[in-house]
């Protein structure tokens, strides 16, 4: 069984920084494109930022050049380093294969970005 765990999230001011992290069980998820997600309420989940087994990151335009997604396929860990947060990355951000596989969703990490 498959289990993803994500965390760092918290309340931070605008031009801050945040790193969250997520931790997979059950997979050897070394074989997959692993992304970053985020889903504001009303809205569609959207994809912030993928990285594929090589360790090439592509990222949405809204955070490009203030993200980064790395991995570390030893600890089978994905890390996103957020900073020069704005109010608009203010979500609940979750981690997955990408594409999203609807069996992988967890409960995400609340990132709140305000002053």
């Amino acid at each position: 069984q498959v289990h993803l765990v994500e965390s760092g999230g918290g309340l931070v001011q605008p031009g801050g920084s945040l790193r969250l992290s997520c931790t997979a069980s059950g997979t050897i998820f070394r074989i997959y494109t692993m992304a970053w997600y985020r889903q504001v309420p009303g809205k569609q989940r959207e994809l912030v930022a993928a990285i594929t087994t090589g360790g090439y990151g592509n990222y949405a335009d809204s955070v490009k050049g203030r993200f980064t997604i790395s991995r570390d396929d030893i600890q089978n860990m994905v890390y996103l380093q957020m900073n020069s947060l704005k109010t608009e990355d203010t979500a609940v951000y979750y981690c997955n294969k990408d594409p999203g596989d609807n069996r992988y969703w967890g409960q995400g990490t609340q990132v709140t970005v305000a002053s």
